[in-house]
C-alpha cells in the first residue's frame, strides 16, 4: 500500500474536505488497479472466473428474452377458425363477416368459401383425383379471425372464441394454441431457472472475491500491522481492498458481456435456420446498453460485497504484536 495515513488533520473548509475525500478515494482506486497490474496472471484468472460465472445467468436471461419475443410474434399470428353451418347463404355469411369485423377484439377477418376450401384441401392432401368422384362438396365455409394484440394471448383468444361461437351462423370454432401454451410454460420454467442459477452464481462470485481478498490481506499482514501501529484507521486500511473487489467485479462484468455477445453471434445462424422451417424470421437479441450497465453495476456491487465481508472478518483478526 503506497498511501500513508495522515496523523494530523489540517483544518480545511468544508469544500476542501470534500475535495480531499474524493482525491483520497481516487488514489486508493488507482492504487488498487496498480496492485492488480502487478499480479496479472492471478488477477486475470480471477476475473475470468467471475466473467464466466456472471455470463451463465445473463445468457439464460438473453435466451428468455428471445423466447418471449418469438412467443409474442407467434401470438400476433394466431387465428380462430369459425366453421359455418351448412345451408347458409353467401349473403348471410357476409353479414356475419361484417358483424365480426366490427368487434373491438378482432384485428382481421378472412373468408374461405366452400369451393376454395375444397380446392385447398385437394392441393394439400394429395387426394385430388379421389375427391373428384364426390357427388357434393363436404367441406363447410370457414371464416378466419385474427384477434387484436390485446386478445392474442391464449386466454384472450379463448375468450374471443367463446363469444364468436354464440353467433347463429357459426357451427363451431377451433383455436389451436396448445403448442403455444406449452411454449409459454417452457418460458416460465426458464425464468425460474434463471433466478435459481443466478442466486447460486451470485453466491459463488461473492465467495470467490472474498477468498481472493483474504489471500491479499494475508500477503500484506506485516504491512497492515505497521499501519495499525502508526495509527491508520480501519477505513483507510480496508479502502484499497474494497476497490480491488470493485475492479474485479467491473472487469468480470465486461468479460461476461463479451462472452454473451460471442454466444449470441454463434447461435444466431442456428436460430435463423430453425425459424425458417416455421416460415418465420427473427434476429437474436443480445444485451442492450442498459442491460450491460445493470450487469456491470451488479458485478461491481458483488465485488464490493465480497471484499467487504472478507475485509471486516480478517482485518480485525490482525493486530500488531
Amino acid at each position: 500500500m503506497s498511501q500513508k495515513p495522515q496523523l494530523v488533520r489540517s483544518k480545511l473548509p468544508f469544500t476542501g474536505r470534500i475535495v480531499m475525500f474524493f482525491i483520497r478515494h481516487i488514489q486508493h482506486a488507482m492504487g488498487s488497479m496498480g496492485e492488480l497490474w502487478r499480479n496479472p496472471v492471478s488477477s486475470l484468472m480471477t476475473m475470468a472466473v467471475l466473467g464466466v460465472s456472471l455470463s451463465l445467468p445473463a445468457a439464460l436471461q438473453v435466451l428468455v428474452k428471445n423466447a418471449e419475443t418469438i412467443t409474442q410474434s407467434w401470438n400476433s399470428a394466431a387465428e380462430i377458425s369459425l366453421f359455418i353451418d351448412e345451408g347458409r347463404s353467401e349473403r348471410t355469411i357476409q353479414s356475419l363477416i361484417s358483424r365480426i369485423s366490427a368487434y373491438s377484439e378482432v384485428s382481421e377477418v378472412n373468408y374461405i368459401n366452400r369451393d376454395q376450401a375444397l380446392e385447398e384441401f385437394q392441393r394439400l392432401s394429395g387426394f385430388g383425383e379421389a375427391l373428384a368422384y364426390l357427388d357434393e362438396n363436404p367441406l363447410p365455409a370457414v371464416v378466419m379471425v385474427t384477434p387484436s394484440i390485446k386478445y392474442a394471448s391464449p386466454n384472450g383468444a379463448r375468450e374471443l372464441l367463446k363469444k364468436l361461437e354464440l353467433e347463429p351462423e357459426v357451427s363451431f370454432g377451433r383455436l389451436d394454441i396448445e403448442w403455444l401454451e406449452r411454449l409459454q410454460a417452457v418460458v416460465r420454467l426458464l425464468e425460474r431457472t434463471v433466478l435459481a442459477i443466478a442466486a447460486l452464481l451470485v453466491l459463488a462470485v461473492v465467495l470467490v472475491i472474498g477468498n481472493t481478498i483474504r489471500l491479499a490481506i494475508m500477503n500484506r499482514r506485516t504491512e497492515i500491522e505497521v499501519m495499525k501501529l502508526v495509527g491508520a484507521t480501519e477505513s483507510f486500511i480496508q479502502r484499497p481492498f474494497l476497490y480491488t473487489g470493485i475492479w474485479y467485479g467491473i472487469i468480470g462484468g465486461i468479460l461476461a458481456w463479451v462472452i454473451i455477445n460471442l454466444l449470441v453471434w454463434y447461435l444466431d445462424g442456428a436460430l435463423a435456420q430453425l425459424l425458417g422451417l416455421y416460415g418465420s424470421s427473427l434476429e437474436m437479441q443480445s444485451l442492450t446498453l442498459v442491460e450491460l450497465g445493470q450487469l456491470v453495476m451488479l458485478a461491481s456491487f458483488l465485488g464490493w460485497l465480497g471484499s467487504y465481508l472478507s475485509v471486516r472478518q480478517h482485518l480485525r483478526a490482525i493486530e500488531p504484536s
